[in-house]
């Protein structure tokens, strides 16, 4: 696994570590982040889902068209280099099944300003993401 993903991970693991639900969307075939989870937080199911799955551990869904028992009961979702299309579907999700939501966009790349209003900016150590948290709305 990368290091890469260190921080990122902490910071969910650090937050999250009550949780019985995390859930990635749009996990591609970048499983570090996903794997890293479920070895750190043995008490939570890490589910991860795509429209294309890359093996048969990924369950497939269009996030445009949730199957919303996909995700209901979750404590987060998260999306890392979410596209902007698929950055307010994902955070609707979150808002309906009332969990909190991650959203980290490439390095070059802001949050799309339709939702943006709805996050707020999470710098941990040097790893930048966006939060909405279900406490805020």
């Amino acid at each position: 696994m990368s290091d890469v993903w260190d921080n990122f991970t902490e910071y969910i693991i650090n937050n999250y570590e009550d949780a019985s639900l995390i859930i990635e969307v749009g996990v591609g075939s970048i499983l570090d982040p996903s794997n890293i989870l479920k070895d750190k937080l043995e008490n939570a199911t890490v589910r991860c889902v795509d429209i294309k799955p890359t093996n048969d551990d990924i369950i497939k869904d269009d996030i445009t068209k949730p199957n919303y028992e996909i995700y209901e009961n979750a404590d987060l979702i998260y999306s890392i280099r979410p596209p902007e299309e698929l950055q307010r579907p994902i955070s609707n999700v979150a808002k309906a099944v009332e969990c909190d939501c991650i959203l980290k966009p490439f390095s070059s790349e802001e949050l799309s300003f339709k939702i943006k209003p709805r996050f707020k900016l999470i710098n941990y150590k040097k790893e930048v993401f966006y939060l909405m948290s279900k406490s805020d709305y």
